[in-house]
Formats: C-alpha cells, structure tokens, sequence
C-alpha cells in the first residue's frame, strides 16, 4: 500500500521519516513528498562497478556553483547544459524496516525535456540521497535553488528483519 499525504504527514512529524525540508505543506503530494535540490554536480571521470562491489569505483564530482540573477533573489540558480548531472537533495530520510520508497521525476521537469533516474529507496536506509538528472533539452534548463525535482513515494511492506547495510548510511 503507497502511504497517502496523512500517512506521511504523521510519519514524519511524529517519527523523522523525512527531516531538512524546506516546506512541508508545499512538499507533500497526495501519495508522496518532492525531495528539493541542495547541490548539482557534474561528474568528472568514469567509474567502476563490479558484482561484490569490492573493485566499486564512484566517480568524482564537481560542484557547480548557482549565480543570483538579481542581488534581491534569496536563492541562485544553476543554468545547465544538455547532458547528465548528479543532484544532491536537502532532505534526509529515516527509513524504517516496514517501508521502502521509490522516486519519480516531477512531471513540470520532463516538460522541461528533462527526467531523473533514482534507485529503490531500501528500507533501514538513512542519509541523504543523490539522484541523476539527464538534461535532454538542446537548449538546457535553469534550475533554482531548493527547486523540487523529485517525488519520493513510500510503500508499506512487512517488515524486514535487517535492512540497508550498505556505504552510502549515515547515522
């Protein structure tokens, strides 16, 4: 069962689900919670993936900084060129072993000719994610600090006895 915008709003007022966002009325949704841009990388090299993960290489990133288009603005933006970045998002989650979460672009950016490829959201995962913006349009797209470009939908699910173990939790 997908949690509907109670269920969430209960999760994580009451139990930290989702922490550092910028506005939570604004980022609920019916069934799911828009994650908000912190930083956009580029990358800046190839990287390596192997099946134990062991001879696992992540590929370093640049950040790029966003510019103020007018000195009243609150928040800059990033003007990006067609091609592919990583997006680092301000909010962090708390994913409990009865939860998983999948996330889907925005609609208004694939309007834009832009989409985002996530991975499963596994249960007993904390941290903040990053997620893969591919700019498709020619003419590129102009991204505003704390912009929501992503929705992250939670699904019940019966508990697991060990959840996501892996280099990328923080505590």
């Amino acid at each position: 069962m997908v949690l509907n915008k109670q269920q969430l709003r209960e999760k994580i007022e009451n139990k930290g689900l989702v922490r550092n966002y910028v506005d939570l009325e604004t980022q609920l949704t019916p069934q799911g919670f828009d994650l908000t841009a912190a930083e956009i990388h580029s990358y800046g090299g190839k990287g390596r993936l192997d099946f134990s993960n062991t001879e696992r290489e992540i590929p370093e990133s640049s950040k790029i900084r966003p510019e103020k288009q007018s000195e009243e603005d609150d928040y800059a933006w990033w003007e990006l060129d067609q091609g592919v970045y990583k997006v680092v998002m301000n909010e962090k989650v708390d994913i409990p072993n009865n939860l998983t979460g999948l996330a889907f672009p925005r609609s208004s950016l694939l309007r834009m000719g832009c989409t985002i490829n996530n991975a499963v959201w596994d249960s007993g995962y904390t941290g903040t994610g990053s997620f893969m913006l591919h700019v498709e349009n020619p003419d590129g797209v102009s991204i505003k600090e704390n912009a929501r470009l992503n929705q992250i939908v939670f699904l019940d699910l019966e508990e697991t006895e060990e959840g996501y173990r892996g280099r990328y939790q923080e505590d």
